[in-house]
């Protein structure tokens, strides 16, 4: 099961709705996922601990990820499943 993470600029509105298109999206796939999300400032201290943050791509520069697995995965369109979809394959979580 993959440990992912939905992050926005304060934890509130957009990261709840990313995770639940993301979670719409990991379903229509067979995708075992457990999802939280949180903010920007809190997925960037815990995102060893998860396989893959989402968020806006003019977050992804605040993420330093110093291990091998954790991927950071930006998002153009936050509503966007179909881009979720593609970014999830184009990553290898399929």
């Amino acid at each position: 099961m993959l440990k992912v993470v939905a992050a926005c600029g304060n934890g509130m509105g957009s990261s709840q709705i990313i995770k639940m298109k993301i979670e719409k999206v990991f379903k229509k796939l067979g995708i075992s996922a457990s999802i939280d999300h949180m903010s920007v400032g809190e997925a960037r201290t815990m995102a060893s601990n998860f396989d893959v943050v989402f968020c806006s791509t003019s977050l992804t520069g605040q993420f330093t990820i110093r291990n091998n697995r954790t991927k950071v995965i930006g998002l153009i369109n936050l509503l966007s499943e179909s881009e979720i979809e593609a970014k999830i394959i184009e990553n290898g979580l399929k």
